[in-house]
């Protein structure tokens, strides 16, 4: 049944009412919704649909599965996509900002402090969040392998991208994008029935028009291509690092612990930020309410490449979002056709499986490699992954907590 209900017609316009009142919902969010993009969905259910009506059950799973189609952050982009609905195109714009702004501002304010605090606490904190960023990076490495790469053919396929790309470790982001289209390449072929049923049919998603849709996937695909060439023609930072981290945020399929791998090669590997540095800033992310990728925040702050503090992180937080801004816009009138092709399906299954060799390539460079320095460090990692699998702790309190504990233990030794 495709019933709609009537708070699902058609958004109204973007009016500056609509859109406030749609911030300060997602703002909301924004500072309370901890535990990462599945909780993030869990939420927003609870919010958007149980409790204010502003879509049905059928609208939610239809913009859920969009989301989870689309590269990018899957709960900012399903943020988006009600904010559309509900005010237009201005609801979209207040969705992600009040989504995005606490952890994005919070990110920026670490690297401003992250030079004191080393001074203050010593090395002792930044080894905690590297310790509990590789507890977080395990849990969700075993969930998305659960979930993506059941079966031989994923399995292998995620091996073999996950061998590939250690293999060919220091050699930039080409690795993992020949991977992701290698993944769709082979799930095209191979899995097309292995997808799940395409969701049904919700009318809402023909509101966008298609040359609002057209112009969008157009501006997509030119920034990613164009780009790069200017910052090399212009010799502009702030571009050159707007373009890095727009193709990631292009890029990243699988939620938000796969943009660790992609910034990695591109940042850590240029010499822009030191590893210690960028993993630290992964751990603290983990105890933030919000996405994921505020972490570009911090990484666009703390950077030595362009101009850093607050204008690179504003600069590196737009770029990797902005992607998902225009394909949601873009994709959204032809996701009704779309998701019924096996194909597609097919396609999306397999790069869902390479994804979780990228991030398993990840977890063993460079966060081990560069976390584990001692024995006992593998003791660490366990426990702190026992207090997220097991005695399943918010990730925020395991964070904060394996912080605080190594800095006050290395303060007391030293």
């Amino acid at each position: 049944m495709t019933a709609v209900e009537p708070s699902d017609a058609a958004g109204p316009p973007g009016t500056p009412r609509g859109a406030f009142e749609v911030f300060l919902a997602f703002l909301r969010q924004g500072l309370t919704a901890f535990g990462g993009p599945v909780a993030h969905i869990g939420y927003f259910r609870r919010e958007f649909v149980e409790k204010r009506g502003w879509v049905s059950e059928a609208a939610f799973a239809d913009l859920l599965a969009l989301a989870q189609f689309l590269p990018g952050p899957a709960s900012s982009q399903l943020g988006m996509a009600i904010g559309l609905r509900r005010a237009g195109y201005a609801g979209l714009l207040a969705a992600w900002l009040g989504f995005t702004l606490p952890a994005a501002l919070a990110m920026i304010l670490l690297a401003y402090l992250a030079p004191a605090l080393s001074t203050t606490w010593g090395e002792g904190w930044l080894h905690g969040l590297k310790i509990a960023a590789a507890a977080v990076v395990i849990q969700a490495l075993f969930a998305m392998a659960r979930q993506l790469a059941t079966g031989p053919i994923k399995a292998g396929m995620a091996i073999g991208a996950g061998l590939g790309v250690l293999i060919a470790h220091g050699t930039g982001a080409t690795p993992q994008i020949f991977a992701l289209v290698a993944g769709g390449l082979f799930g095209l072929a191979w899995l097309r029935d292995d997808g799940a049923a395409a969701p049904e049919d919700d009318p809402v998603t023909h509101a966008v028009p298609p040359s609002v849709s057209a112009g969008a996937l157009t501006a997509f695909a030119v920034l990613l291509v164009v780009l790069p060439f200017a910052a090399t023609l212009l010799q502009q930072p702030l571009l050159g690092l707007a373009s890095v981290f727009y193709r990631t945020g292009a890029l990243v399929f699988g939620g938000g612990h796969v943009v660790l791998p992609l910034l990695e090669r591109d940042v850590v590997g240029r010499g822009w930020l030191d590893q210690d540095v960028f993993l630290a800033g992964y751990g603290a992310v983990q105890a933030l309410p919000g996405p994921l990728f505020s972490f570009a925040g911090f990484v666009g702050a703390a950077q030595a490449y362009a101009p850093a503090g607050w204008l690179g992180g504003l600069t590196a937080v737009v770029a990797i979002f902005l992607p998902s801004l225009l394909l949601v816009v873009g994709v959204l009138p032809f996701w009704d056709r779309l998701k019924v092709y096996p194909q597609a399906r097919g396609a999306l299954a397999g790069v869902n499986a390479v994804v979780v060799g990228l991030l398993a390539a990840a977890l063993w460079q460079p966060v081990l490699t560069s976390t584990v320095q001692r024995p006992a460090d593998w003791a660490l990692v366990a426990a702190a992954w026992v207090f997220l699998a097991i005695a399943r702790l918010p990730p925020w309190l395991v964070v904060l907590g394996f912080a605080a504990a190594t800095g006050v233990v290395t303060r007391t030794l030293v």
